[in-house]
């Protein structure tokens, strides 16, 4: 057995890494040749700002008095630049949009284990390839282009993580520090001859990246009068720098202002999915090599912002986010980043067709480079008879489309240089993605089989050992022949041999070598399938095909509830009205009621937004007194017990509704605090986390005895389960755990139904009770359904109020009563700790029914591991490698 579990062990781990390994990996590559326009640019210099978390529509929109939130900025679009909506990809997180806006691709998605401090590959960056950067901003974002640009001509200027507080008092502190330092290194460069050189260089970059509008947005959400005030700051921070600008390089016309935004937000406060106020953000640029405002008398666009915002008049120019990327390089004349996928927005352009065309033709040729060097690369590891080209775009295609483009640049068509170099670009982006994706079906039938054959292997297993469904066929011991583990054998050599003359990376012989080992065992234990199969003709047909549809039915609607939540709800009333369709009702009608009532209850959350939602803590409250209220009478009936209720286990008790009142407190303290802008109190920080560290083992100290054991475990749970709510959630467990109770006694009527064993008293039944293996029995159908139980709830312990595959769908004010301080690794820590505790409430549940209904733990294990493997076989067929970090994780998650 413990070969088997060790074998388990190492099958899930591989099958977790493929994932990543197949679907995960970086879709960058190496060794191209820098590209630049080979024409004077437009700009010396550039300065880009970036307000983090600037929806478009807040900033473009007038307010209640019909003006702007950002009079400068809508000067700027009416008199002197050009304007429109960048097209953000989710995730919409800000490392993600700083690396579009500055680097020209979109996020390697191998970056979701490495948060936001890490590069988990180096890439080419506009500060990279200017003369000298620097950057003035959150420690968060600069390091990450500091890190991997080439020499030391990126400086980043920095202030304090911890000034990053969402319970501060005024957050646009942020953005005044960063047009306050700008100002001094200004000031400072007229008196260091070595700086002001510098300064006065070409192809310099100047990133000020502003963060007070995003920290205001996250704790007061976009709609409050500190996110639109922030706006107000910001767009004078903006008139401020540019009169600095203009005066310190003597309008000499040679500096250009970028001003967008790298994420939007939602109404509730959150950003990383796709929902248009978070995709849409802004972009207004002036200056050198910027075309002048455009009058217009009407525009085609299939939304109604233009009207909503009266600009309806002036020409919008709507790019997708890494476009701006190439803009900028074209604008002060440095090479397109080698990564950069992004379309040069020529529209923008105040320059001569010729510039436009040439600036257009090496954006097409450094793309085209990027697929070149994957096609090389793919190529030179496959074996030429097995080599499949994209065909969409050979060798004589590329040739013939950049002799076209020359002889056209040369014949002065401009226009048709620009419209053959897109079409040049949509076919390299397609072919870069074809190599990347070349060895995935072949990596994904590898990894399906050999997990089939370990799902294949374990079912055997539970038929052989732990049931008796083969117990009285009886077949003859057939000697084992040594052509079996020949031939298996002879199939991993040929495997491996196919894999070394391809020079193969190491994991490939993982994938490629694994299913050999488990399907030998599979084929072992041939003589089990037989006995199986013989066993199976003895019953009714129509009992076997029914047990089967029930079965793939209920592994459906687990699958479908990761997608669709109002399935679990679907799940719930089923299972609602489970014991009126058997004999239980008969049997016990209160335990059949209770069953009922909190099912249903329970089948209520699925259906309540996972966020969006406002936060009331009057619900928090709410939910603090019931548990008080429950605590009460738990107690009560407990002391009437006195022969197995000591004061010890009443002091424990009182302990724990001390720490629920203690939790009840801090939490309207701190929200009360919180809205006073004084942040949050440190004794209430100091309460929170003792009441979190205690929760882990004061029901240790608790009486074994089941009933107590569970109820105090409910008890610390839910102390810091109130200090991580806003709202409805709170109630969530209390539910669960009821449900949870009812389960336990339910089990037991159906197993005293079956005439398994006879029912024991919750009260006669420890956690500390080692039962002799003499008295595990054996496993029956109705097992089966138990660990579907299991499963299910498990799922709804995730996914009951929020989704476990991506922390972005929680609030973020859930973790104010611990930290305010940005802090995304301790955030997502504790946020996963808010997750997981129905998860913990669920299986000491479901410890307390394996001891009522005397069934060995292996047993259920591996039903739920069959159980589990099956949906995650589906998943795997489901993996998205693009999207939010919810969609991604939503379908990474059961593997």
């Amino acid at each position: 057995m413990l070969l088997f579990f060790t074998l388990g062990l190492l099958i899930h781990f591989v099958f977790f890494a493929s994932i990543f390994d197949i679907y995960f990996t970086s879709p960058l590559v190496h060794g191209m040749t820098p590209q630049f326009t080979p024409l004077p640019p437009p700009a010396r210099r550039l300065v880009l700002f970036v307000a983090d978390g600037l929806r478009a529509d807040t900033l473009y929109e007038l307010d209640e008095n019909g003006t702007s939130r950002a009079p400068f900025i809508r000067n700027i679009i009416m008199h002197e630049g050009s304007w429109g909506i960048s097209h953000t990809r989710v995730p919409t997180e800000s490392r993600p949009g700083h690396v579009a806006l500055i680097a020209g691709f979109y996020e390697d998605v191998s970056a979701v284990a490495k948060g936001w401090k890490e590069n988990p590959v180096e890439f080419d960056s506009l500060f990279n390839e200017s003369k000298y950067t620097w950057s003035w901003g959150s420690p968060d974002i600069l390091p990450m282009f500091a890190k991997g640009a080439s020499g030391d001509h990126v400086y980043t200027y920095s202030y304090d993580a911890k000034r990053e507080d969402f319970g501060a008092q005024d957050a646009t502190k942020l953005d005044t520090w960063v047009f306050d330092n700008v100002k001094d290194f200004f000031r400072h460069a007229r008196n260091n001859q070595s700086l002001f050189s510098k300064i006065n260089e070409e192809k310099i970059v100047f990133f000020l990246h502003l963060l007070g509008i995003d920290t205001n947005g996250h704790a007061h959400r976009p709609s409050s009068r500190d996110y639109k005030d922030n706006i107000k700051k910001v767009d004078d921070g903006v008139k401020e720098i540019v009169s600095m600008f203009n005066h310190f390089y003597g309008n000499d016309g040679k500096t250009t202002f970028i001003f967008t935004s790298d994420h939007g937000m939602t109404d509730w406060g959150s950003h990383g999915a796709g929902h248009p106020s978070e995709t849409l953000t802004p972009l207004v640029t002036w200056g050198a090599g910027i075309n002048y405002p455009q009058r217009v008398s009407a525009q085609q666009f299939d939304d109604s912002f233009l009207k909503e915002w009266r600009l309806e008049n002036w020409k919008r120019l709507d790019v997708n986010q890494a476009d701006i990327a190439p803009l900028m390089t074209s604008l002060i004349g440095v090479p397109f980043p080698l990564n950069s996928v992004g379309i040069l927005p020529v529209d923008y352009l105040n320059n001569t067709d010729l510039f436009k065309a040439e600036s257009m033709f090496t954006n097409a040729v450094q793309i085209l480079e990027q697929f070149k060097v994957k096609m090389t690369q793919k190529k030179e590891v496959t074996l030429p008879f097995l080599f499949t080209p994209f065909k969409l775009l050979s060798d004589s295609k590329q040739f013939n489309i950049l002799r076209k483009a020359r002889s056209y640049i040369k014949h002065r068509k401009f226009d048709e240089v620009v419209s053959l170099c897109k079409e040049l670009i949509h076919l390299a982006l397609k072919g870069l993605s074809y190599y990347h994706t070349y060895d995935r079906f072949f990596l994904g039938i590898n990894v399906v089989i050999g997990f089939v054959g370990w799902i294949s292997y374990a079912s055997l297993l539970i038929i052989k050992s732990h049931s008796n469904l083969i117990k009285g066929v009886s077949k003859e011991v057939k000697k084992p022949s040594h052509l079996l583990p020949c031939s298996f054998v002879a199939i991993g050599i040929l495997v491996a041999f196919f894999l070394l003359i391809q020079a193969c990376p190491w994991t490939y012989y993982v994938y490629g070598l694994l299913p050999v080992p488990i399907w030998y065992a599979v084929l072992r234990e041939f003589q089990v399938v037989q006995d199986l199969v013989t066993s199976l003709l003895t019953y009714p047909l129509s009992h076997f095909v029914g047990y089967l549809l029930v079965f793939t039915l209920g592994i459906e609607v687990l699958v479908l509830s990761f997608f669709y939540r109002y399935m679990l709800t679907a799940g719930l009333t089923a299972f609602a009205v489970w014991p009126f369709l058997t004999r239980l009702w008969t049997r016990a009608k209160v335990t059949s009621l209770s069953w009922a009532f909190f099912s249903v209850l329970l089948a209520v959350f699925p259906l309540m937004p996972v966020v969006g939602r406002k936060p009331d803590i009057s619900l928090v409250m709410g939910a603090g007194l019931l548990v008080l209220l429950l605590s009460l009478c738990v107690v009560t009936s407990l002391m009437k017990r006195k022969d197995s209720f000591r004061k010890e286990e009443l002091l424990v008790h009182l302990l724990q509704v001390l720490s629920t009142v203690l939790s009840m407190y801090v939490v309207y303290s701190t929200q009360s605090s919180l809205l006073r802008k004084q942040g949050l109190p440190l004794m209430n920080q100091v309460i929170s986390w003792a009441t979190l560290a205690s929760s882990l083992f004061v029901p240790l100290l608790s009486s074994p005895a089941v009933f107590q054991r569970l109820f105090s475990i409910l008890l610390s749970l839910m102390s810091t389960y109130l200090l991580l709510s806003t709202g409805y959630e709170a109630v969530f467990p209390l539910v669960l755990s009821c449900l949870m109770f009812v389960w336990i006694n339910i089990e037991q009527e159906t197993l005293q139904q079956s005439g398994v064993c006879c029912k024991q008293k919750l009260t006669s039944i420890q956690f500390s009770y080692n039962t002799d293996i003499t008295q595990f029995r054996q496993l029956y159908l109705d097992d089966i359904r138990r660990a579907f139980f299991l499963v299910f709830f498990l799922v709804t312990a995730f996914f009951g109020t929020g989704n476990i595959a991506s922390i972005n769908s929680f609030d973020l004010a859930s973790v104010y009563c611990f930290l305010t301080v940005f802090s995304p690794f301790m955030m997502g820590a504790l946020m996963m700790w808010k997750i997981l505790i129905p998860f913990v409430l669920v299986m000491c549940a479901f410890e307390a029914v394996q001891l009522t209904t005397q069934l060995s733990s292996k047993s259920l294990f591996l039903i739920v591991l069959v159980i589990s493997d099956i949906m995650a076989l589906h998943f795997f067929f489901l993996v998205k490698d693009y999207g939010s970090w919810l969609d991604i994780g939503t379908r990474k998650l059961p593997s």
